[in-house]
């Protein structure tokens, strides 16, 4: 053991003490080097977070594009329904309704004032017949029955038919081809009948004539 001011001890250059040994370690001959830096994790990370950038640039990329093509999709079906709706419009109800009352259909319709004859059925209102007679110049059976007609008067108010208030009211029957019949319908109240519409089993294109 070494004692202070021993004097056998040799003195360290610069008259301080020899330091103790140091253990074999970093920074010494014969230490092993420290192992390297694990970049490559970082480097595998860095590559799939560029990849993971690229694949979402290119998802909104293409999720842009399928956009733009089912908006334009959907306009050209809009396109398409209004241009098929137009020509409907056009082919429609009412372009059927124009040709009938122009007389251009299978069914000829007339109609004049006439006397209302009271029948057993009717009470003591008022009454306001009109005179009908339908021919079927068509190639198909045509069905008559006074309920397939109605009234408007001059003030534009519509009338149904009253059934067996008027003795000579119109049968129900069904006109063969060529064939016609006459008779009265009639609605209930005093007015000025200004024309009668007929349609064929309620739901055929209606034929609308003037009261003569």
């Amino acid at each position: 053991m070494t004692q202070p001011n021993d004097p056998n001890q040799q003195p360290y250059p610069g008259g301080q003490q020899q330091p103790y040994p140091q253990p074999s370690g970093y920074g010494f001959p014969g230490t092993p080097p420290p192992p390297p830096a694990k970049k490559r994790r970082f480097l595998k990370f860095a590559g799939f977070g560029c990849a993971g950038v690229l694949g979402l640039v290119v998802l909104i990329a293409a999720l842009s594009a399928s956009g733009d093509d089912s908006d334009d999709g959907g306009n050209t079906a809009a396109d398409t329904s209004v241009s098929a709706s137009a020509g409907a419009k056009e082919k429609g109800p009412d372009a059927k309704r124009k040709e009938s009352e122009q007389g251009g259909g299978p069914v000829k319709v007339t109609a004049q004032r006439a006397e209302f004859s009271k029948s057993i059925l009717a009470d003591g209102s008022d009454y306001t017949s009109v005179r009908v007679t339908v021919v079927n110049d068509g190639d198909d059976e045509v069905s008559v029955n006074p309920l397939y007609f109605t009234i408007t008067d001059t003030d534009g108010t519509k009338h149904t038919v009253e059934l067996g208030v008027d003795e000579e009211q119109i049968d129900t029957v069904d006109l063969a081809p060529g064939e016609n019949i006459s008779g009265t319908v009639t609605g209930k109240g005093t007015f000025t009948p200004k024309y009668v519409t007929y349609t064929d089993g309620l739901l055929g294109d209606p034929v609308r004539v003037d009261v003569s």
